[in-house]
């Protein structure tokens, strides 16, 4: 695979470049190792693409995993502890098995988070917009890069992935808030 694209959301690049030259080194070097190829496994059931081989994001996030994890790179989780103080008073939840809600980053070393998203739209705003402040918050980044494919690449995956330009697009149209973590956006090709 390849980096086509980036975009530096709240001066994300500069920051990834300052802070992080040799982490930035290791998520180029791993992008470029994985083998985009292998993972176009999946036959699509869409009436669209009916019989079409696809790309299989599940198989392209192991091959991420693969390359990230011998480096160092751990993805780390944080249980959620809900509290329910915000009930209205006479309200009671029905009892139901034990749940273990968690929030999870797909890599971290030292204090750059990475996430590779191959889902739709909403997930990749929901990463950078707010899982990537939620975690600076609990103090296990500071920055992060955000991988995603770029529309070619999207194409060739079922329907309902998003892609780079799109969620640039948001991005800009959303403006940067106070609270925002920086971000470099990289969009990714198979070829």
């Amino acid at each position: 695979m390849k980096i086509v694209a980036q975009f530096s959301f709240n001066n994300g690049k500069d920051v990834v470049l300052e802070r992080y030259p040799e982490l930035y080194k290791e998520v180029t070097d791993v992008v470029s190792l994985v083998d985009a190829a292998a993972c176009k496994t999946k036959i699509s059931k869409e009436k669209t693409m009916a019989d079409k081989t696809l790309f299989a994001p599940i198989e392209l996030n192991k091959e991420f995993k693969k390359h990230f994890y011998p480096l160092g790179w751990e993805s780390r989780k944080e249980m959620c502890d809900y509290t329910y103080d915000e009930y209205l008073d006479g309200y009671r939840p029905p009892k139901k098995a034990k749940v273990y809600p968690f929030r999870e980053m797909d890599f971290v070393k030292k204090t750059l988070g990475v996430e590779v998203q191959f889902g739709k739209y909403s997930f990749m705003v929901y990463n950078v917009c707010a899982k990537m402040t939620i975690f600076r918050n609990m103090g296990h980044i500071d920055t992060g890069i955000e991988i995603v494919p770029v529309k070619t690449f999207a194409d060739e995956m079922s329907t309902g992935v998003s892609y780079f330009e799109q969620f640039v697009w948001d991005l800009k149209k959303r403006g940067i808030g106070d609270i925002d973590v920086p971000v470099l956006i990289l969009g990714i090709d198979a070829s």
